[in-house]
């Protein structure tokens, strides 16, 4: 088939972009309402987890697999397919009546999204054929998929201002349904390759792994946690992961070839993927918390304080790829991820002295974070053949998915647990008030000292983790570093090879 019109190559970006803004949108959009969504629901405490982490969870358990489901029956096919699931699953959690209804319905969102994900990256590195046309479209894509990750709260926060929860759902449809028009105007080629297989049962022991990882964790911010149901939900997923390998290495064609992690580049660009959405979904998630809850900021105000990282974000990303044959990727994917460290200590430094400083320290993370996630998507995508197009745009979507997943559980449990140990409430103060200052909001009926002692202690637990984000940027720069060290200026940034 003859190559797609330069028009209908970008149409068609604009498109797969629309998709994944969607996807990313939901994997933030509940920080700022999930206060609202769970007194109307009544949702309880493991509830609102599940809530949160049913999405991630259960894409991040499929994406391995709906990558080569999508090579078997067409990448275009398979990013319709997702929009549909995606579009009706909107609609269920929109109107869920309760807890148990949202979270199903968030879990099948879950199953929309990962048909999409991968699809939108496949399809951008089966279309552009040119790698500097190419590195560019990847960059508005990684460009895309941050801005939707950093816009979340504050579309979540805009709609609580006007309209009830469900309308933080309801807003995907009609994106879908231009999405969905938009691709059946541009007709992109499906090109299916019947000889692939799709395995099931390993994206179920993936599954399996990443939820006893986060029962483990979740177990660990725990006061006082249960040993017992660490050392199961440890078991578990060791075992999940375990069987989830040892299939692998058996399977005539795997969801996963390990061996394509021996190429340096392809494993930097994980890794940053992974880093990076590790900060952005862990700063967003501290950051609307501590100011909605101590500062008393509105839902809205939160998220556009957190929309700093976007705007930091947005211009780094689309240079970042522009450049990409001038800079080489050790520049862009070591130098943001250290440049993000440095932005994360500034904002460190600002909550406590001044909150432009704190602005300006969001800004300037952000920009670090998108010149290393532009890159990263042209490092896993750039260095595999195209016969591993697929595969390799579904670790890359695990990357992301992954990261977003550990920030949430890691980070939330850690600021659970300093809270609780840092908290030094007044005689006679309600012993609810000691678990999260939530509940002591609750339980202080106005009592200042309670509302004192609470909030000197969620501050504490907030600074802590953001030292702790600025570590593993820290981290991820280092580890980068080592790989790429031979991706100087003018390397290129892909295989022309099968091999």
């Amino acid at each position: 088939m003859s190559a797609m019109t330069k028009r209908r190559r970008w149409s068609l970006l604009v498109t797969v972009g629309a998709g994944l803004l969607l996807i990313t949108l939901d994997n933030s959009i509940l920080y700022t309402a999930l206060p609202t969504l769970a007194e109307e629901l009544q949702a309880s405490n493991t509830q609102n987890l599940w809530i949160i982490n049913a999405y991630p969870l259960v894409m991040a358990g499929l994406l391995l697999g709906s990558g080569t489901l999508g090579d078997r029956i067409g990448h275009t096919r398979m990013f319709v397919v997702g929009l549909v699931i995606f579009g009706l699953a909107s609609l269920l959690a929109a109107f869920a009546p309760s807890p148990e209804v949202l979270i199903a319905a968030r879990a099948v969102l879950a199953v929309g999204a990962a048909a999409m994900m991968p699809a939108t990256l496949a399809l951008i590195r089966t279309t552009f054929t040119v790698e500097r046309e190419r590195n560019i479209a990847i960059a508005v894509w990684g460009s895309m998929s941050v801005i939707g990750f950093a816009l979340g709260p504050i579309i979540g926060g805009t709609l609580l201002e006007f309209f009830w929860w469900g309308s933080v759902f309801l807003i995907n449809v009609p994106v879908v349904v231009l999405a969905l028009v938009a691709t059946w105007l541009i007709r992109p080629a499906n090109d299916p390759d019947p000889s692939k297989r799709w395995d099931a049962i390993s994206s179920i022991l993936v599954m399996i792994g990443l939820v006893g990882t986060v029962m483990a964790i979740k177990e660990i911010g725990h006061a006082p946690p249960s040993a017992t149901t660490i050392i199961v939900a440890l078991l578990v997923a060791a075992i999940g992961f375990w069987l989830f390998v040892r299939r692998q290495r058996g399977m005539e064609q795997p969801l996963l070839e390990f061996s394509i992690f021996g190429n340096p580049a392809f494993t930097a660009g994980v890794l940053a993927a992974s880093f990076a959405m590790f900060a952005i979904g862990g700063i967003q998630l501290v950051t609307t918390q501590r100011f909605q809850q101590v500062a008393g900021f509105s839902p809205l105000e939160a998220g556009l304080l957190v929309a700093a990282i976007a705007v930091g974000t947005l211009p780094t990303a689309l240079l970042g790829g522009a450049f990409l044959h001038r800079t080489g990727l050790l520049a862009l994917i070591t130098g943001g991820l250290a440049f993000a460290t440095g932005g994360v200590v500034v904002t460190v430094i600002g909550f406590q002295s001044s909150f432009g400083v704190l602005i300006l320290g969001l800004l300037l993370t952000g920009a670090g974070i998108g010149a290393a996630l532009a890159v990263a998507s042209t490092a896993i995508i750039g260095n595999v053949p195209v016969r591993r197009a697929g595969m390799a745009a579904s670790i890359e979507e695990v990357s992301y998915e992954f990261g977003s997943l550990i920030a949430v559980s890691v980070l939330g449990s850690l600021l659970t647990a300093i809270y609780g140990a840092r908290v030094v409430l007044p005689d006679g103060a309600p012993d609810a008030a000691g678990n999260s200052i939530a509940e002591a909001q609750a339980a202080a009926q106005g009592d200042a000292e309670i509302l004192q002692a609470a909030a000197t202690a969620f501050d504490s637990a907030y600074l802590v983790v953001m030292l702790v984000v600025a570590v593993v940027l820290a981290v991820g720069a280092v580890i980068t570093g080592v790989l790429l060290r031979r991706y100087l200026p003018g390397t290129q940034s892909q295989l022309h090879s099968e091999h």
